[in-house]
């Protein structure tokens, strides 16, 4: 079993910065892949970002590639997202996940965390 907990939500203005971190409990968090996710207002959930369970693989969404990126320390068991030149269209509630595979696929998630918000202001 693994707990996530997401923090570091918040209003900011466009342009801005914010890092969201993902805190897990449970033995097993570093033979996970970790994935971030959002769903905005009347919308999907959707892949924002991956990282494989070492860190060595990561992956982005063409809406966030070069302005997020996603890391992680095994050791703290947690896994980061710092977002970078924040648009109005990031804002959504974003969820940490964790799956064997780093599918970008919401379904194929093993564990989800309650989500944070993420408003930006233009």
């Amino acid at each position: 079993q693994v707990q996530l907990v997401e923090s570091g939500g918040g209003l900011v203005q466009a342009g801005g910065s914010l890092r969201l971190s993902c805190a897990a409990s449970g033995r097993t968090f570093s033979f996970y892949a970790m994935g971030w996710f959002r769903q905005a207002p009347g919308k999907e959930r959707e892949f924002v970002a991956t990282i494989s369970w070492n860190g060595g693989n990561t992956y982005y969404s063409d809406s966030v590639k070069g302005r997020f990126t996603i890391s992680r320390d095994n050791a703290k068991s947690t896994v980061f997202l710092q977002m970078t030149s924040l648009k109005p269209e990031d804002t959504a509630v974003y969820y940490c996940a964790a799956d064997w595979f780093a599918s970008r696929t919401p379904s194929d998630q093993d564990y989800w965390g309650q989500g944070t918000q993420v408003t930006v202001s233009s």
